[in-house]
């Protein structure tokens, strides 16, 4: 028997399972949004239940959109001519910050992990390699910027360019 309400277990059991997120940080967070004001709660209640209907995948490069292209590849002014390949939507967001390009993006939705049951066909890769086929009557100029672990380089050599 539990000291804790089930739907407080819940709570802890669904934060928990967060990146990062252990039993000893879980549980101060679910205290936390116990306390937290009916307004607040809601607030955040409304924001997961909007991600899932307002988030998507941009069907050129798979970074997060809000309509069928991501504002970056909606952007007329980008070279579509340079592709950056990169593993996650965040790591879109810290190139843009930098201000580091004026290309496109091509993200391929993580690495390459046996350990993990992550292979090729899991990634986004063969929608690369079809988004680079498509451009071949222009010259493609592409940047693997994949991390460089034993996953990211796996990675990268797996595109084959």
């Amino acid at each position: 028997m539990s000291i804790l309400p089930k739907t407080l277990r819940k709570l802890i059991e669904e934060l928990n399972k967060l990146p990062g997120i252990g039993p000893k940080t879980a549980s101060p967070l679910a205290f936390f949004l116990l306390r937290a004001s009916p307004t607040d709660r809601s607030q955040l209640a409304g924001a997961l239940s909007d991600l899932s209907a307002g988030v998507r995948f941009c069907q050129r490069c798979h970074n997060l959109a809000e309509r069928e292209l991501c504002g970056i590849c909606a952007d007329l002014s980008r070279d579509e001519n340079l592709i950056c390949v990169v593993e996650e939507p965040l790591d879109v967001v810290a190139l843009e910050q930098g201000r580091a390009m004026n290309g496109v993006y091509h993200v391929l939705g993580g690495v390459i992990s046996p350990i993990d049951g992550v292979g090729p066909e899991h990634l986004q890769i063969a929608s690369l390699l079809t988004r680079v086929k498509n451009s071949a009557d222009k010259k493609i100029e592409v940047i693997i910027a994949t991390n460089p672990s034993l996953e990211g380089e796996s990675t990268a050599r797996q595109t084959g360019l």
